[in-house]
């Protein structure tokens, strides 16, 4: 894909503010195969950054362990492709630092983008996405939630709420390295 027709878009995954399964607001721990799978995702869908957004100081000092090991360390040398998907993980403490180093690096406005699993009134379809994402004007960040989903009052802060997947049954509790690759897909994926 030409870097000039690249969108400028970031993929945060939220363990801040989450719900549990009683819909209580939790902190959710972040786990390694997230890390590697959705930076190779969005690696392979030209993604600009993809933010791990945990207030934890023990959570955060794993993730930079972890790719320490890939990026510094022995991991790097061993599987280059890892360490060219890691290379694009950066840790924040919230949402509002992820947007303002985003707006720094790219002088534009962030629009914020959120998934949920839930139908929502006037959500944002694929298409009209995948026809914001040609505006130079503005940068998108795509949140995704760990846990049972991100909060109400977090949605309904976001500029726009993404489309659910749908898939052939009422089960609708995918793995969130696969809604990233399936969202992904869809938004940025070759269709012709």
């Amino acid at each position: 894909m030409n870097n000039l027709l690249r969108p400028k878009l970031s993929v945060a995954l939220l363990h801040h503010p989450v719900k549990n399964k009683n819909g209580e607001i939790i902190t959710s721990s972040v786990t390694n195969l997230d890390l590697h799978d959705i930076a190779r995702i969005a690696k392979t869908y030209g993604v600009e950054s993809f933010y791990v957004v945990t207030p934890l100081e023990d959570q955060k000092a794993l993730v930079e362990k972890i790719v320490s090991h890939w990026i510094d360390g022995w991991g790097g040398t061993y599987n280059p492709k890892r360490k060219e998907a890691l290379a694009l993980v950066k840790v924040k403490d919230s949402l509002v630092q992820v947007v303002d180093e985003i707006k720094a690096d790219t002088g534009m406005d962030v629009r914020v983008v959120v998934t949920c699993a839930t139908e929502k009134q006037q959500a944002l379809r694929f298409e009209d996405f995948r026809t914001r994402l040609k505006d130079p004007a503005h940068a998108y960040l795509l949140a995704f939630g760990t846990a049972w989903g991100l909060t109400d009052e977090f949605i309904e802060s976001s500029d726009f709420v993404l489309e659910p997947i749908k898939g052939k049954t009422k089960y609708n509790h995918l793995p969130v390295r696969s809604a990233v690759a399936i969202i992904l897909d869809r938004l940025l994926g070759i269709f012709d």
